[in-house]
């Protein structure tokens, strides 16, 4: 008979457990398993155990099968005598088989035996597997292949190793515990309002690192493109997808605008290994200092880090330098506009994310300008055109589509020759179409929130807006409504802008003067004192 924890539900709607416990029962099942499962019960995770005394060499049943598939992750306790059973074994090769297809997580717990013997079937997992090849085996050798597959690829995840009599059993209980719980209790990223193409570039991903993501080495993906293309969002898809695979993870945002203030980088450095390595207020004397202690903390991690708009090579330098900063496994991803840092960095796995096709384009287009509501076919020929202004560019089709939102087909022709007076393909003037509608209080606004807010609270930023005088309440529900603006309301309402739209914003501030003290906002931290400086004098 089956058991599990009952103490919570599922964490998320597609499994049945959130834990599935993989062990040889005449080694570790009146003990350190059942310990483990009773822990794991008083956590409230819901945990798979199966409870039935299986004779030597018994099938795994459907219902057994359905458990290890509806389970979010597995642990699988590796003893002396696990690879006796040719059921623990079949139950391992299904296991992987989840790991590989649907992405089930593995924590191999090497239970007082070497992790070498598992990997290379070495010690009692050698005799194991003399006994199976010189039995009812003996003429299926391509299961027995299959099994040793099976052991050298669990057995080379990151894993955890206990000793009996060099520690506590229950403090290592309480390490799994701990370490699982943190795992389920980890929010995904949100990675789109409405997604589109994200499927087929992600499998063109998989398929560009191939055995990457379950192979014992470093790997780093170059994600490329212009600006406004989709390469943040499908690095956090990607992050998404893979991230219960590793010891610790990191998604470092915007590192091209958290860089570019007097210690930028250097809190980027501190972010970094704080998050990766669980520890508050961790501190540098500068970015120097910070190389060798990232380095020497990080080398023995099985790490996922995402680092999202690079723009200059000093913050690859600083953050990841080399695969030998990090333990074997882990892979980086880099997103940036400039190629060239990816190639002159070494990064071998390189994807450049091109335009939706057209197909993908009018999906994206017509959700954002008529959300779900049936299109008019009057509409067909004037959508025709305002796909091609926007060239595929997923941004831009946000833009144009929200903007175009509730408006007659007379307003969509007279805002698609607007569109038609601006060269093709300078996104920056047709995001410019956009705050061209805005009235004088809601430009304000905007260029208030591009030069300083991008990042803030809404709560902060509408109190600075207050404090100046403007509107912000209806203004920024406006340039929300416009799509020039977003309130992240998965993670505490933050004001979010696109870069496009930032540089955008900036660039009408910047073309004030050539003069920065001429200007009516600086952000810049050279401008801010070299004016400062000049009115000193």
């Amino acid at each position: 008979m089956a058991q599990h924890a009952s103490f919570s539900s599922p964490s998320l709607s597609k499994y049945t457990y959130d834990v599935f416990l993989s062990f040889r029962g005449e080694d570790t099942r009146y003990g350190f398993t059942g310990n483990l499962y009773s822990a794991l019960s008083q956590r409230g995770i819901f945990t798979f155990i199966d409870d039935d005394v299986l004779p030597k060499g018994q099938e795994i049943t459907p219902s057994l099968r359905k458990a290890i598939q509806e389970s979010r992750m597995s642990i699988v306790i590796f003893s002396k005598n696990y690879a006796t059973s040719t059921f623990c074994l079949n139950e391992l090769v299904l296991i992987l088989e989840c790991y590989t297809k649907q992405n089930m997580w593995i924590l191999p717990v090497f239970y007082d035996v070497d992790p070498s013997h598992v990997r290379h079937q070495k010690g009692s997992y050698k005799d194991a597997f003399v006994q199976h090849e010189r039995g009812r085996f003996k003429d299926d050798i391509e299961k027995v292949k299959k099994w040793r597959l099976a052991l050298r690829q669990v057995a080379d995840l990151s894993g955890l190793h206990f000793k009996i009599g060099k520690e506590y059993e229950f403090k290592f209980i309480k390490k799994i515990t701990e370490d699982i719980s943190s795992k389920l209790n980890r929010s995904p990223l949100h990675i789109a309002d409405y997604p589109v193409g994200l499927k087929a570039r992600m499998q063109q991903i998989q398929r560009l690192m191939g055995v990457a993501f379950i192979e014992n080495k470093v790997t780093m993906l170059g994600i490329h493109g212009m600006g406004g293309i989709g390469k943040s969002t499908l690095a956090r898809a990607i992050y998404n997808l893979i991230v219960d695979q590793f010891e610790v993870s990191c998604f470092l945002a915007d590192v091209r605008e958290n860089s570019s203030t007097k210690h930028g980088l250097l809190q980027i450095q501190e972010t970094m290994l704080s998050e990766l390595i669980g520890e508050r207020n961790v501190k540098f004397g500068d970015v120097h200092q910070g190389i060798p202690i990232l380095q020497q903390r990080l080398c023995r991690k099985k790490v996922l880090l995402v680092l999202d708009d690079i723009d200059n090579k000093e913050q690859l330098q600083a953050t990841v330098g080399g695969l030998d900063w990090f333990g074997l496994g882990s892979i980086i991803i880099i997103t940036t506009r400039d190629k060239h840092l990816l190639d002159i960095h070494g990064v071998e796995k390189l994807f450049e994310v091109n335009e939706l096709d057209d197909i993908e384009a009018h999906k994206l287009f017509s959700w954002n300008a008529f959300r779900n509501k049936e299109v008019d076919s009057n509409y067909k020929e004037i959508i025709k055109r305002a796909i091609y202004y926007a060239r595929g560019l997923p941004l831009a089709l946000e833009i144009i589509g929200s903007n175009l939102l509730g408006k007659t087909s007379d307003e969509w022709d007279s805002a698609l020759k607007a569109y038609d007076k601006i060269p093709n393909g300078d996104i920056q003037k047709i995001l410019r179409v956009s705050y061209d509608s805005l009235d004088t209080n809601e430009r304000e606004i905007f260029l208030d929130i591009a030069c300083f807010f991008r990042g803030c609270t809404l709560r902060h930023a509408t109190n600075m807006l207050e404090a100046r005088g403007f509107h912000p309440k209806f203004g920024i529900r406006v340039l929300e409504e416009k799509s020039l603006v977003k309130i992240d309301k998965h993670d505490g309402k933050f004001v979010i802008m696109h870069d496009l739209i930032r540089s955008m914003g900036r660039e009408i501030v910047r073309q004030q003067s050539n003069w920065p003290q001429k200007r009516n906002r600086l952000w810049f931290y050279e401008d801010i004192i070299s004016v400062l400086e000049k009115q000193s004098v």
